[in-house]
């Protein structure tokens, strides 16, 4: 019987999955509020009940009261998160939010599976860092000043990269955290967020080349500072990140070009000088012949793909312990192990659509310091999520990011949470702009 239900389970999270994603993208077809707001409703519930479902099946697998326990402080902070953000902001994206939930809620379900310890410190980092994110809106709104810090931002992000290459501690080759009083911290994490905020603060008034040879060697030090430290994947977001903003404040394709350029001879220098990245790459070409050592992660991350198929094994069902720091790197190939393709590709799709409202938010936006942080942002989190998961399924070597609101890690859920924040108050703010508009027409 309880094989039967595991069995009927798992179909029952893909179609819940599967529904919950059409509308992330039907969404924008419905013209009138309250369309929109019924599709929003929809989802919140196919949110609670593949959420339910899933733990469900853990306890049924496990017989853990905790599991229950743990299920329903869950669906009180999600009922509260949703809940929030409506009665303090009116005019909040509640894709956005509802998007958000349905990620953290995946990432606990699977991190319960995986390690019961892990996802309840996950848990209560979500839950602390959601109570500083929801201040972030009504200061985007009320703080003006912030556009006039750039070179505070500069100096804090370089302090930290550096505090972390001189005294971090090296974990698989990279230095990336530092541990204080028992909690580790990664500091390239919020280092990005202020980074983007340097940038715009810098670009927006002024594309001449003076600016932007001053901007380059600030963005350059934070990126040797990051390959010093060995954080490869760190570095390449702060690379792929600064050329996509320079390229939108210039409009110049010039600088683009140049700057991959720069960047394909750089990691041509990385691949002769550090044995970190030769063990990667040979690992990306053929990890087969290099099982045994470099390439085990990957090649069980892909068995792992493989064995879930469409439909997935599921919870419980897999043996996706086998992959290292599968709660980390590798979260993804866990989900399709157990939860399956169909699920697999509804997160990608769900990610997709974040980065999309992103984008779509920045656009919309008139102030051109908040449209380049908007822009920064959102390519922060897109391009985290093409190198997790690309990583994870061979189509580039592995850079050891995370899957933000998905993989165990607090600063990830931190600073992604954070950024979320700020992406709602530019839209609470770009509703507010519209509105005037139409007012003084």
């Amino acid at each position: 019987m309880s094989s039967i239900f595991c069995e009927v389970s798992k179909y029952l999270m893909i179609i819940f999955f599967a529904f919950y994603t059409w509308e992330c993208f039907s969404v924008f077809k419905r013209k009138t509020k309250e369309r929109q707001n019924a599709i929003f409703r929809r989802q919140v519930l196919l949110m609670f009940l593949l959420h339910l479902d899933g733990y469900l099946v853990l306890f049924d697998q496990t017989e853990n009261p905790k599991i229950l326990v743990f299920y329903g402080a869950q669906a009180v902070f999600f009922l509260i998160v949703i809940s929030s953000y409506r009665l303090l902001y009116e005019k909040s994206a509640q894709l956005l939010v509802n998007n958000m939930c349905m990620l953290m809620a995946v990432g606990f379900l699977i991190l319960s599976r995986l390690s019961f310890e892990k996802s309840v410190r996950q848990f209560t980092i979500a839950v602390g860092s959601m109570i500083l994110a929801l201040g972030i809106p009504f200061l985007i709104q009320k703080i003006t000043f912030i556009r006039k810090l750039t070179w505070l931002y500069a100096g804090a992000g370089l302090l930290g990269l550096a505090i972390v290459a001189v005294l971090g501690a090296t974990s698989y080759g990279a230095k990336i955290s530092f541990t204080i009083a028992g909690i580790t911290i990664q500091p390239s994490e919020f280092v990005k967020i202020i980074f983007v905020f340097f940038v715009a603060g810098m670009l927006y008034k002024s594309g001449n080349f003076k600016q932007v040879v001053i901007t380059t060697a600030v963005a350059a030090a934070h990126v040797i500072i990051l390959v010093a430290s060995k954080d490869l994947g760190g570095a390449l977001i702060f690379f792929v990140v600064y050329l996509v903003m320079l390229y939108v404040a210039t409009g110049n394709p010039f600088y683009f070009l140049g700057g991959l350029a720069c960047g394909s001879g750089a990691a041509v220098v990385a691949y002769s000088l550090f044995s970190h990245v030769r063990v990667r790459v040979v690992a990306w070409q053929d990890p087969l012949s290099v099982i045994d050592n470099e390439g085990y992660q990957i090649c069980q991350s892909l068995f792992a793909i493989g064995t879930g198929g469409w439909f997935g094994t599921g919870l419980n069902q897999g043996m996706p312990e086998k992959i290292p720091k599968v709660e980390q790197d590798v979260v993804f190939s866990a989900i399709s192990e157990e939860m399956g393709g169909i699920f697999a590709l509804c997160l990608i799709m769900v990610c997709m659509s974040c980065f999309l409202m992103f984008l779509n938010i920045a656009m919309q936006l008139k102030d051109g310091f908040y449209k380049l942080v908007a822009l920064g942002l959102g390519t922060t989190y897109g391009f985290q999520v093409f190198l997790t998961i690309g990583g994870v399924i061979k189509f580039i070597p592995s850079t050891g990011v995370t899957l933000p609101l998905v993989s165990y890690g607090g600063s990830s859920l931190l600073s992604t949470i954070i950024i979320f924040a700020i992406i709602q108050g530019f839209y609470i703010l770009r509703e507010r702009e519209g509105k005037a508009n139409g007012q003084e027409k």
